[in-house]
């Protein structure tokens, strides 16, 4: 891809993208958010058009005109955003759009056996063909969009935030099948804003910023300092900021969880967060996290157990209660939980806080456009327009959108699910700095993440959870990530490490 230039209205996304890619190499794009590598994956998908610049395969010019002529020369992209049917089957979401035929019919029972071959290959032959994608837990889905890349025998896969829903064995997994592909020619376009993964399995690294490369071909192990320069323009402090642990006040209960139970997701959910404490939760995927934050903040009803704040008792399973109480949610899936893609960015962000800014029956647009744009350049989420729609942005920056709500709302109680999920490690550092203030305000905040050191570089107190349970509450000083994982496997004779629950036996517990 050579000067690839791409405009949308009131922006230009790409102008002068150059990127070259070698057969059998995993390589790395990069970059922050907003900077354009979703546009110029979606031009190589042949989702967008350029509006100037050439583009290669083979050495021949060609023009990507839909998705399916990418996929006919070997182009398959796996998004971020998983574009996924949920209303019908594993196998039919695999073979959407070139179904096996034969005389004239689709040939299911083909597409089955093919699709049970591809699930076996990736490790899981528990996903069945049959089985409803909607029901599917995100590491399951994340499964099924790389078995349709697999499907099309393609020359080139593009792999957006590939393991930002898997737990740290499947991340094993897909590299193993990474290493698979590349051995057979086959070669990997790979954004992530884990560093970390860049090194371990990458081989050349392309930068970009603003729209443009500002450097390509290094070597992937270059210094993560100097990638972090490359891709903000200025030094970044990636550790955690540091915290007075002394200054929470203890006397000051904000948000109080008993025996809280979800029959088959968790059970017997008991703890405290007081006034500026921030409360870590630790598990492997399927232990329960993302669904006890959801019970919490209404959009799930418990079978038992109750959620008080402020002193109040809320009603179970109502989200309206919860809001008017003060409890914000930032969940783990934001297109389909969080967001109004159709919306502009200043409605989505002001969601949560309408009547303050209505009067008789009208709302005040300069107002809540200008709280927008304040609290969005506080996050430096770019561009920080009001106007433009929340579904044109990235997947990092609809995050940002997300948190933006609840800092316009001015929550007592933050349930951040997943809150740096795709997002780069120069708008981490921002989140960090954020969360920590939020905290200092007197917020009372409540962090899951799959990332065990960012649990513990954040949070004061921890509780991990294993298999729906609480097993350990303990003052983040006092652990450690090898400890974390010992809790998670203490006692479990098999730890379930599929895709909807984590089932592992002993001798796996190295490897998770």
């Amino acid at each position: 891809m050579t000067g690839i230039v791409k405009s949308f209205p009131g922006v230009r996304a790409l102008d002068g993208v150059d990127l070259a890619v070698e057969p059998g190499e995993v390589h790395c794009l990069l970059g922050q958010n907003g900077a354009g590598k979703s546009t110029l994956i979606k031009i190589l998908a042949g989702a967008h058009q350029p509006d100037e610049g050439e583009i290669l395969w083979q050495d021949r010019p060609v023009r990507l005109s839909s998705p399916v002529a990418a996929l006919r020369i070997g182009v398959a992209t796996m998004y971020q955003e998983l574009d996924l049917v949920d209303g019908i089957s594993v196998a039919e979401n695999i073979y959407l759009g070139h179904e096996p035929a034969g005389f004239g019919f689709v040939r299911k029972s083909a597409a089955r056996s093919a699709t049970a071959a591809l699930m076996r290959r990736l490790g899981h032959p528990e996903i069945h063909p049959d089985r409803e994608v909607g029901t599917l837990s995100a590491a399951a889905k994340q499964l099924v969009s790389m078995a349709r890349a697999l499907a099309h025998d393609a020359r080139l896969i593009v792999m957006d935030e590939p393991t930002a829903a898997l737990a740290s064995d499947e991340v094993d997994n897909l590299f193993r099948i990474v290493a698979e592909l590349t051995a057979d020619g086959v070669a990997i376009i790979y954004i992530s804003h884990r560093l970390e993964e860049i090194r371990r399995i990458g081989s050349r690294v392309t930068v970009i910023k603003d729209g443009g490369t500002v450097a390509t071909g290094l070597p992937a192990d270059t210094p993560t300092s100097h990638l972090v320069d490359l891709m903000s323009g200025r030094k970044v402090e990636t550790v955690f900021p540091h915290r007075d642990v002394s200054t929470v006040d203890t006397s000051d209960e904000v948000l109080r969880v008993e025996g809280l139970t979800r029959r088959g997701e968790f059970a017997d959910i008991s703890f405290s967060v007081h006034a500026g404490e921030i409360l870590g939760i630790a598990g492997l995927v399927g232990a329960g996290r993302s669904e006890i934050v959801e019970t919490i903040a209404g959009a799930r009803r418990p079978d038992a157990g109750t959620v008080t704040v402020g002193g109040r008792r809320l009603r179970p399973g109502s989200v309206s209660a919860a809001v008017k109480a003060g409890v914000g949610l930032a969940p783990e899936e934001r297109k389909s939980q969080a967001l109004l893609l159709d919306l502009p960015l200043a409605h989505n962000v002001t969601l949560a806080s309408l009547p303050s800014y209505s009067k008789a029956g009208w709302i005040d647009r300069s107002r809540e456009h200008r709280d927008a744009r304040d609290t969005l350049e506080r996050l430096e989420l770019r561009p920080a327009d009001p106007r433009r729609l929340v579904g044109t942005f990235s997947g990092g920056n609809q995050q940002k959108a997300v948190v933006a709500r609840w800092l316009v709302h001015g929550c007592r109680v933050l349930l951040l699910d997943e809150p740096t999920r795709g997002v780069d490690v120069g708008a981490r550092a921002e989140l960090y700095r954020l969360i920590h203030e939020l905290a200092a305000s007197g917020v009372a905040v409540v962090l899951v993440s799959s990332e065990v050191a960012e649990v513990l570089g954040l949070a004061d107190r921890v509780l991990v959870l294993r298999e729906g349970y609480i097993a350990a509450d303990r003052p983040a000083a006092e652990l450690t990530e090898a400890a974390v994982l010992d809790i998670v496997m203490e006692g479990s004779v098999a730890v379930d490490t599929t895709a909807d629950g984590i089932v592992a036996h002993e001798e796996t517990r190295e490897a998770i």
